[in-house]
């Protein structure tokens, strides 16, 4: 099969990096959006922005032809979402408790920019940070880009 994206491989390394990732217990970590009956308060996901209500865009990309062979170059921008709620009003603490976790994305991409993958490059990209007073108490969410390229 003629792959079309690196964007699903690097999904699925960044869902593994977060799964194995010992700093990140209690977070549940997933790959997109998910139904699930955890009762996770802090949350990792890649390929989603945690909006039930939003418009579901995993990743964006675009393609262009590398050189006179066959190969061809890929830019793109995943979407990963930091939701840490917490059951009091305290924002401060849900803000550094999804601060921490972002935290854990921008090194695993320090650390190795290919993602242990072969012919790319990856680093965080664009910032957004949601803080929300809930009936269920603070939630803050922190939106991150991560951005790169690599060949097809």
């Amino acid at each position: 099969m003629i792959a079309i994206s690196r964007v699903p491989e690097v999904i699925e390394a960044l869902t593994a990096l977060g799964t194995a990732d010992p700093e990140l217990s209690g977070v549940a970590v997933a790959d997109g959006p998910e139904v699930s009956d955890t009762q996770a308060q802090d949350w990792l996901i890649f390929g989603f922005d945690g909006d039930p209500s939003g418009d579901f865009q995993a990743a964006q990309s675009v393609s262009t032809a590398a050189g006179l062979g066959t190969r061809r170059e890929e830019e793109f921008e995943i979407t990963a979402a930091a939701i840490a709620n917490r059951g009091d009003t305290d924002v401060v603490a849900a803000r550094d408790r999804v601060l921490g976790i972002g935290a854990r994305v921008a090194q695993w991409l320090q650390t190795d920019p290919a993602l242990g993958l072969t012919e790319l490059q990856a680093g965080t990209g664009a910032m957004r940070l949601i803080q929300n007073q809930t009936e269920d108490g603070a939630q803050v969410v922190l939106l991150m880009t991560v951005s790169g390229r690599g060949f097809i």
